[in-house]
């Protein structure tokens, strides 16, 4: 039974805890693709059938979990993470699900790992071309736009991570565990 509000309309279950953390199971890659495809193709009508490209071939993807009953449940985040060029690397295909957006600040927890394992890993380097909607989160996670640009007909910024802010960090199958709380 769902709990009900003070004025009786009944509350969603949301997950007590998320983990954010590379992937590492198949069904945490197939989640993380069927997650991009609803976010990037059906939401955003930014690719018609698929958004996946040549650097899935090499990149990392990271998850976030939710967990229900003690056991990782379903993949509600994901950005995927590679080298371009040695020391040079880029974030890309940042998505969370609909319904999650604004809960435990899980974008934000992708864009930490996202970088701080970048950086574990040798990058002097890390950018990402973000929708201008977006820019104003990566400015106060402290990454500088570059310059404006257009990807698929739309407002991106080329923005850059200060790594100075972003520690190398060893991504461990535990990850960086979050509670739920909405962000305002």
């Amino acid at each position: 039974m769902l709990p009900d509000t003070p004025d009786n309309t009944v509350v969603p279950f949301r997950p007590g805890a998320y983990t954010v953390r590379l992937a590492h199971q198949h069904w945490e890659r197939d989640q993380a693709k069927a997650l991009r495809h609803q976010v990037f193709c059906v939401e955003q009508g930014l690719f018609n059938k698929s958004d996946r490209d040549e650097v899935d071939r090499h990149a990392q993807p990271i998850v976030a979990l939710s967990w229900y009953s003690g056991m990782a449940d379903q993949v509600v985040g994901t950005v995927r993470i590679h080298e371009a060029s040695p020391g040079l690397w880029y974030g890309s295909r940042l998505a969370v699900a609909d319904g999650f957006r604004r809960m435990a600040c899980l974008g934000t927890e992708l864009i930490r790992l996202a970088v701080g394992t970048a950086h574990a890993r040798g990058c002097t380097r890390f950018l990402a071309q973000v929708q201008q909607r977006n820019v104003p989160l990566f400015e106060s996670l402290h990454w500088q736009a570059l310059e404006t640009i257009d990807v698929r007909g739309r407002p991106h910024a080329l923005m850059e991570a200060d790594l100075a802010q972003y520690p190398p960090c060893v991504a461990s199958e535990l990850g960086i565990v979050t509670t739920s709380h909405r962000v305002a």
